[in-house]
């Protein structure tokens, strides 16, 4: 398995735009205590309102182009982040030629769940920013053991963190945890 990228992060992001699941918005518990807690960025929370990939990674794309040019730093000083499908956005957006600083993927789904054969991976060897990867441990859209066998198709650096839970772990206080320790913010 790939090495973790752990302390080798360079500096945290100038801003960071997360996106929620499918069925949820910019409210979503987990994105406004990231938003909460990250005070040294600019955090940026979109609403998707689509179920189109190719639709939500172009709002991910036109976002992080305005808040760069609002931070007055290239894209890649602007880290992606999403929850679910969310997350499955911002990594096609990114492995599709946005330049960014990393990616923050919770709950990511590798496939639906009881449906191991539908991947969602064809796009992560065009993946070069480094990736964080936060799941619950009983997570059915993606076992750790899942992770282990399809994540080495990453080229760039990857952390996997487990928390307790399923698709949507209700510790929020850890996963802000989780985030800022690996943008080296505590």
């Amino acid at each position: 398995m790939r090495p973790s990228y752990d302390s080798a992060m360079p500096t945290a992001p100038a801003g960071l735009i997360l996106t929620p699941g499918a069925s949820a918005d910019r409210d979503h518990s987990t994105l406004v205590a990231l938003d909460d807690g990250l005070p040294e960025m600019e955090v940026v929370r979109l609403t998707l309102g689509t179920t189109s990939v190719k639709r939500a990674a172009a709002m991910v794309v036109q976002e992080a182009d305005n808040l760069a040019a609002r931070l007055g730093v290239p894209s890649g000083q602007v880290a992606l982040g999403g929850r679910s499908f969310g997350g499955r956005s911002t990594s096609v957006a990114h492995a599709e030629g946005l330049v960014v600083h990393s990616l923050v993927l919770l709950s990511y789904p590798l496939h639906p769940p009881g449906k191991p054969e539908k991947l969602r991976t064809d796009h992560f060897g065009a993946i070069t920013a480094p990736c964080l990867f936060v799941s619950g441990e009983r997570d059915p859209f993606g076992t750790p053991d899942e992770f282990a066998t399809h994540l080495p198709g990453i080229s760039a650096p990857v952390t996997t963190e487990w928390v307790t839970g399923a698709h949507a772990p209700k510790d929020n206080d850890e996963i802000v945890r989780l985030v800022r320790a690996w943008f080296q913010l505590d």
